[in-house]
């Protein structure tokens, strides 16, 4: 290279700056002299005349060679296909990045390729992938994302190694938890690495950009796990051992909401979990937590009680406030009437809500005048709005009894001239027992039949033989005792009593036509009518020719026994005949005198026919 080339190139490159400079117009340029090397070193690579250099031609002194080189080193890079260089960004446009790598021209990367970093700028350092040096047009192709992959195992094997915090981007949602980009890779966040509480909207953490520690590497499947939730227990860990080393009971502090169950609420005390019991809510009664409280709520709660690990913590949430019944005023008192919402039923009474958390018990035997065994379920149902009268009123045990009979007359104030004895009325049948049957003749006023007293003719065993709960029944009072509160009924005394008929119809001797209704034990039954069954001794079922009368056989039959009091009839088919007989014999015998007289007959003969009577009464031939 010549001496006169030399000045040449260095006014070019000044005049180069200074046009530059120019259409700029931002900051002025001072013009410096370099050599053609400095102000070319590719051109002047390209023109180098190696063999005069070689063949001694044009030397070259050491000190431009050692120039050379040095200007080669700090400006050109070795643009290997494939390989990770670090460049600078020098420009941003609406979708690509242009990033300077010290080579033959700039590289363009798409703004997708960087997603996770939202906050990339201008002067920012970025690991790219040269692809190819040139593309058809020229331009150098490199990638931010494939040199990412290449780099990010080694960055994730390092986190996981040290523990690392890492920066990730939450792409979508998938299975179980969420798609992480890190360092460029796929990882999975499992749902319950999210956080500590349980998440209910898994998309709010999407397309967001967050801290995570990788737990677990899958080398072969080329997996990785990562967990934020690792990063807030360490946190959690000293919030919780530094509250539970300062917890005592009937300390106030404040939770929030984490998790609402039948049975009651749990509280977060900041890394501390306590349990509000649905009975520690609300001094009034509720039928689940979610009436009082939501989830993520925040509260004031009291410590009631821990176990000496502190590891099951009993909080109150009704305690901060004052018991109702120490608010209830001082003019309530036993006698008044009051309003309330029945919120509670058991077989033996309701409890009701007159003001909230103060509830009184109305026992069942206060809800009717009626003295017949009845539930609370009758009279009243849950919410029901009544009135009622306090009857007894304790404010140290804070119990209080009422009554809803009180509030209307009582009926037997007056039963004498409603039911006199010997009256007749129209009753509901409400209960048995085994020995009657319990009629209610209004609200209040019950009495009882006698199984006795159901019927004149019937022999009943139980009186579900008779009716049923539920049917009206006609009945008579038979006796009253207003002190006892006690009314006797009967049912058959509303009619005549056939047995007074029946006494003469069957009476001792009478004659009667009927069939064998049933052979029984030591004889059998006869049905002369609907209401008397009479019974026939076997002796008495003998027939006239010796033999015995069978089921169905219709024959005559005598009265033998009839009691009206224990309703017994005893009736007999032998009876007749053999009464016919001694009558057959009678008139034989007048016969035979009547004859003899005509005849008149010797002694003997006539002792002969007596005898011969005498032989067939007996049975002889």
């Amino acid at each position: 290279m010549s001496e006169k080339e030399t000045p040449k190139a260095e006014v070019e490159t000044t005049e180069a700056a200074t046009v530059e400079t120019t259409e700029t117009q931002t900051v002025e340029t001072p013009k410096v002299k370099v050599s053609e090397s400095q102000a070319n070193p590719e051109k002047f690579l390209k023109e180098f005349n190696w063999h005069n250099y070689e063949e001694g031609i044009d030397p070259v002194d050491d000190k431009q060679l050692e120039e050379f080189e040095k200007l080669v080193s700090e400006n050109f890079v070795d643009t290997l296909d494939d390989e990770v260089v670090e460049g600078v960004v020098i420009h941003i446009t609406d979708r690509d990045a242009i990033i300077d790598i010290n080579a033959k021209s700039e590289g363009v990367i798409s703004l997708n390729e960087f997603r996770y970093n939202p906050d990339l700028k201008v002067g920012d350092k970025v690991e790219v992938l040269i692809d190819v040096r040139e593309d058809a047009t020229g331009q150098l192709v490199l990638s931010h994302r494939k040199a990412r992959v290449i780099k990010a195992w080694d960055r994730v094997n390092n986190a996981h190694e040290t523990g690392e915090i890492v920066n990730g981007f939450v792409k979508c949602r998938t299975k179980g938890g969420m798609i992480v980009d890190v360092f460029g890779i796929e990882a999975f966040l499992p749902g319950s690495q999210i956080d500590v509480k349980p998440i209910r909207d898994y998309d709010q953490y999407v397309n967001k950009t967050m801290e995570f520690k990788v737990v677990k590497i899958n080398h072969e499947f080329k997996n990785i796990v990562v967990s934020h939730k690792a990063l807030i227990e360490a946190d959690i860990e000293e919030q919780k051992k530094e509250i539970i080393g300062q917890l005592e009971k009937g300390q106030v502090l404040e939770g929030t909401v984490k998790n609402i169950t039948s049975y009651g609420v749990f509280i977060d005390l900041g890394g501390v979990d306590g349990l509000v019991h649905i009975t520690d809510l609300s001094w009034s009664r509720i039928n689940h937590p979610n009436e009082i409280v939501e989830l993520d709520q925040k509260l004031n709660v009291v410590i009631l009680d821990f176990d000496e690990d502190k590891s099951r913590i009993q909080l109150g949430l009704k305690q901060l406030s004052k018991h109702p019944w120490e608010a209830l005023g001082e003019t309530v008192k036993v006698g008044d009437k009051v309003k309330g919402k029945v919120v509670v039923i058991a077989d033996y009474g309701a409890f009701v809500e007159v003001e909230e958390g103060v509830e009184g018990l109305v026992h069942v035997s206060e809800m009717s005048w009626s003295t017949h065994l009845r539930s609370a379920q009758d009279f009243v149902s849950v919410g029901d709005e009544i009135e009622a009268q306090i009857l007894t009123l304790d404010r140290e045990d804070r119990k209080m009894s009422l009554g809803i009979k009180q509030l209307t007359p009582d009926p037997w104030t007056d039963i004498t001239s409603k039911y006199p004895v010997g009256s007749k009325h129209t009753g509901v049948v409400r209960n048995f027992t085994n020995f009657g049957v319990f009629v209610e003749l209004e609200e209040g006023i019950d009495g009882l039949i006698y199984i006795s007293d159901l019927s004149w003719t019937k022999k009943i065993k139980h009186p579900s033989e008779f009716c049923n709960v539920g049917d009206n029944l006609e009945v008579v009072v038979l006796e009253l005792d207003v002190e006892g509160r006690k009314l006797s009924l009967g049912h058959k005394q509303t009619t005549d009593n056939p047995w007074d008929k029946y006494e003469t119809e069957f009476a001792l001797g009478t004659s009667h036509t009927a069939a064998i209704t049933e052979i029984v034990d030591k004889g059998a039954t006869i049905e002369f009518n609907e209401d008397i069954v009479a019974f026939i001794p076997s002796r008495h079922l003998e027939k006239e020719d010796g033999g015995k009368l069978k089921k169905g056989e219709t024959a005559e039959f005598k009265i033998i026994e009839f009691n009206k009091e224990f309703k017994r009839v005893v009736a007999s088919h032998t009876a007749i005949f053999k009464e016919e007989e001694i009558a057959n014999v009678k008139a034989a015998a007048k016969k035979a005198e009547a004859q003899a007289a005509e005849a008149k007959p010797t002694l003997g003969d006539a002792n002969d026919a007596l005898q011969a009577l005498k032989d067939k009464m007996d049975g002889k031939k």
